[in-house]
């Protein structure tokens, strides 16, 4: 089935007319023959729009009552069931009265698109989620109502029904919206003319925005790589240089004169990423962008003029704002230039601004830094190779006579080796001083500075060349070697650092520990302060440096927003280092961060239980416990009245209702008191050897005579348990079989010895319980299914299972073959142990008295 399609119409405030305007709509479609049904349209008893009700179908409301009153709502089973081709459905971001099947009305158009109907609707722009708290800011009133911008993004139609502040106004005053009673009021609050200014603003760039995406859609399923100067959009192309400022500056300026002018700044990298911008400088111009509105991008690209217009065309910009040159004069014989370059090649549909600066001609400044690539030993033994072997080589060669072309080749290796230990100078040193070498002492004429031989003039060039371009290829490999092992050892450091993120694994002082030993520090720390005027305080440290007050105090601190820095001492970072430590900063400030949201949900999550049980306990307090106490007062009460003269059997009737009120009393009271101590975790159960036959029919004092069958051989090994604490679980146990037992069938309790263990089945042929629902019976106040109120607190089986566990044992429970629950409570056998045995005779009467 195909999908239905969304119509909306957005309004800038209540009232500019976007119901009248959908409902003009239904008529004009009825008109075309269209199937068109009014689902849900409130008109707000505003006249002209009641009247173009008038003549469109109505799906009846589905009324539902919520805290004593009777609320209308859209009956969506009716509309399927009725299937039009178009409902109208009014309010988009309306919240929908508990009892809906959906929460939001926006869910209830979700699945009438769903079933192939076409839905016209309207909504503000005050309710888009994402504008909440500008529009709050702006009108002081926070909307409780919202829909996701996304809902609306995926609307196949958005019609934006504008109208002017002041012909809303006037609309207001002649009460075309409001009761006459709450004009005044709406006129001086929501509707004042700054408010209704900034909506319709909102109101006109998202919708431009939305226009803006379909446009871009459009281009590319038409493949239109020409420019459609629809908006101003300028790029500013970056190099990384001081002079970027100046023109995001500049493409700023210009922006601001055209309507909608927006700015994107992008800065192009080659792809080997052997020649590279300051990162400091970039992140400054980023922010710079950022804070006048525009965008910045990265780029990577060989050619940079062919990409920045390729980039320029893909955003459909219109302007593009390049610095001059900051190559010098000479510069210029190796090309035209980028800003020529994308001057010549831009088009007539991309205007480009050449703007000036105070680094125009002053170079490009940017570091190379070669031989920081390679080890300090490897340069000094490449120098040593470049400088001295030359003549330790020509001592050697002075002593054989191998010819000129092999002596070349030798002089070569010799360059090829300097390459290769200190980079390129080194070499260059090495073929400049075995050129030398070869003419003086192997070029005829022999001992001179002059070459006879024109011939030998072209091997001694080729020589030095070769010698140059070998080195500048190892120069080159190894600096490419550098960076792709520094690259690997960033990724997988950042790769750890992402899955322990997602894992959620690292805690603070683990994270901080890391970061010590990747960078080689004596002490890490994770500095935070309230504000600006507040005193720094560590929220965690390792190492064993100096203590760090202040990020100034550290050798190297890593900013992590306004107020937190991560502080190391040990020694000053590189700057190439200072990437992955910003990494790892921003990690532990969400590390951090972590542990205080689960500091604080383990804090809600103990006060919501504690709030849990005060409520269970206070509804015990209310009804378990004050039923029995009514009971026992009316006894009383009927007892001590002088009015009535009672018989014996009432007398003695009332007298047993106060006992089993009383009785019942203990009871309840008595496990309130085991789960408090349970709960308090105060419950220390006093174990010693017992056999079971003497505690299980002590526990069946509370049910009636008859309703037990006990089946607990004599031959069972004895159990290590607390007497006093195993007697309560037992009779909580029984007591509740008996309670869910029918009436005529005995509850069976038998118990067996397995391996090491001992069970005790409690069997009952009551409803039993489902499986999803068996762990849940332990939690204290809980009652399965319909158990009437008097059937006690609920906390019979959580008192259970509490002196099961602190006894070393266990409780679970299993289904009955045949139908109810059995209740298997499994306790340790006794085993030998002699050398507790002299303490446990001896504390026997303590343990005794303790019990019971």
């Amino acid at each position: 089935m195909a999908r239905g399609k969304l119509r909306i119409y957005l309004g800038a405030a209540p009232g500019v007319g976007k119901t009248y305007a959908m409902l003009s709509e239904a008529h004009r479609r009825i008109e075309r023959g269209t199937d068109c049904v009014v689902a849900f349209v409130e008109h707000h008893d505003r006249p002209r729009t009641e009247v173009m009700l008038h003549g469109l179908e109505q799906v009846p409301r589905r009324e539902l009552e919520y805290r004593g009153g009777v609320f209308p709502e859209m009956d969506l089973d009716a509309v399927l069931a009725r299937r039009p081709q178009v409902a109208l459905v009014d309010e988009l971001a309306h919240t929908n009265v508990p009892g809906s099947r959906n929460a939001k009305r926006w869910q209830d158009v979700e699945e009438l698109l769903a079933a192939g109907i076409d839905v016209v609707s309207t909504v503000n722009i005050q309710h888009l989620e994402s504008l909440g708290d500008v529009v709050e800011s702006i009108t002081g009133v926070r909307q409780q109502e919202t829909v996701p911008d996304e809902v609306v993004r995926r609307a196949d139609q958005i019609e934006l029904v504008d109208m002017s502040p002041e012909a809303l106004r006037r609309r207001m005053a002649h009460g075309n919206i409001y009761q006459p009673d709450k004009v005044d009021a709406a006129l001086s609050n929501y509707f004042r003319p700054g408010n209704l200014t900034a909506l319709r603003e909102l109101a006109l760039l998202w919708v431009a925005d939305r226009v803006d995406a379909y446009l871009t859609q459009y281009r590319s399923e038409h493949r239109v790589s020409r420019i459609w100067g629809s908006r101003e959009r300028i790029v500013v192309g970056l190099t990384g240089g001081p002079e970027g400022r100046t023109l995001i500056r500049r493409a700023a300026r210009l922006a601001e004169k055209g309507a909608g002018g927006e700015v994107l700044a992008v800065y192009i990298a080659r792809s080997d990423g052997l020649t590279s911008a300051s990162p400091k400088e970039l992140a400054m111009q980023r922010t710079l962008v950022e804070d006048l509105g525009g965008t910045f991008h990265h780029v990577v690209g060989d050619d940079i003029p062919a990409a920045l217009l390729a980039f320029a065309r893909g955003v459909n910009a219109t302007q593009i704002v390049l610095g001059s040159s900051r190559r010098k004069t000479w510069q210029y014989v190796f090309g035209p230039g980028v800003g020529a370059t994308v001057a010549r090649e831009s088009g007539p549909d991309l205007d480009v601004h050449i703007v000036t600066h105070d680094e125009v001609a002053k170079g490009r400044g940017l570091p190379v830094a070669r031989g920081a690539r390679l080890g300090r030993s490897r340069r000094v033994w490449g120098w040593i190779a470049g400088v001295a072997g030359p003549p330790l080589l020509a001592v050697l060669l002075n002593t054989v006579d191998l010819g000129l072309a092999n002596d070349m080749l030798l002089f070569l290796a010799l360059t090829v080796a300097a390459a290769l230990l200190g980079g390129l100078f080194p070499a260059l040193a090495s073929a400049a001083v075995g050129s030398l070498l070869l003419n003086y002492f192997y070029t005829p004429p022999l001992h001179r500075w002059t070459i006879a031989d024109p011939k030998n003039i072209v091997a001694i060039l080729i020589f030095v060349a070769v010698g140059v371009a070998v080195a500048s290829v190892v120069d080159l490999a190894a600096r490419r070697t550098h960076q792709a092992a520094r690259l690997r050892a960033e990724s997988e450091i950042l790769s750890l650092l992402a899955g322990n993120v997602l894992r959620g694994e690292t805690g603070l002082e683990d994270l901080l520990e890391r970061v010590r030993e990747t960078f080689g520090m004596e002490s890490a720390a994770l500095l935070e302060r309230a504000s600006d005027v507040e005193p720094w305080t560590c929220a965690g440290r390792v190492g064993r440096g100096r203590p760090v007050e202040r990020p100034d105090q550290a050798d190297v601190d890593m900013p992590v927003g306004d107020h937190m820095a991560l502080a190391l001492t040990g020694r000053v970072l590189p700057a190439e280092d200072r990437r992955v430590l910003a990494a790892f900063a921003a990690q532990a400030a969400v590390v951090l961060d972590r542990r205080r949201l689960q500091a604080e949900a383990d804090r809600a999550r103990t006060l919501a239980e504690g709030n849990r049980i005060r409520t269970a306990l206070l509804a015990a307090v209310s009804h378990d416990l004050r039923t029995p106490l009514a009971g026992i007062k009316a006894a009383v009460t009927s007892l001590r009245s002088e009015d009535v003269e009672w018989s014996e059997e009432d007398r003695a009737e009332l007298l047993a209702g106060i006992e089993e009120g009383a009785d019942r009393l203990d009871h309840l009271v008595g496990n309130l008191l085991d789960m408090s101590r349970l709960q308090t975790g105060t419950v220390t159960p006093l174990i010693r050897e017992i056999d079971l036959d003497e505690v299980v029919p002590m526990a069946l004092g509370g049910v009636p005579e008859g309703s037990v069958g006990l089946d607990v051989p004599e031959s069972l090994p004895m159990v290590d348990v607390d007497p006093g604490l195993l007697e309560r679980a037992m009779a909580n146990l029984v007591e509740n079989a008996v309670k869910y037992s029918p009436s005529g069938t005995p509850v069976l309790v038998a118990a067996s010895a397995l391996a090491d263990r001992v069970e005790v089945r409690v069997v009952d042929r009551g409803p039993g319980v489902p499986d999803e629902a068996k762990d849940r019976i332990f939690e204290p106040f809980q009652r399965y299914g319909d158990a009437p109120r008097g059937a006690g607190v609920g906390l019979g089986l959580a008192v259970a299972r509490g002196f099961a566990e602190a006894m070393g044992g266990t409780l679970d429970a299993e289904d009955t073959p045949g139908g109810g629950l059995t209740m298997v409570l499994t306790l340790r056998a006794a085993g030998p142990r002699p050398e507790l045995l002299p303490a446990a005779e001896h504390t026997a009467e303590p343990e005794r008295q303790a019990s019971s």
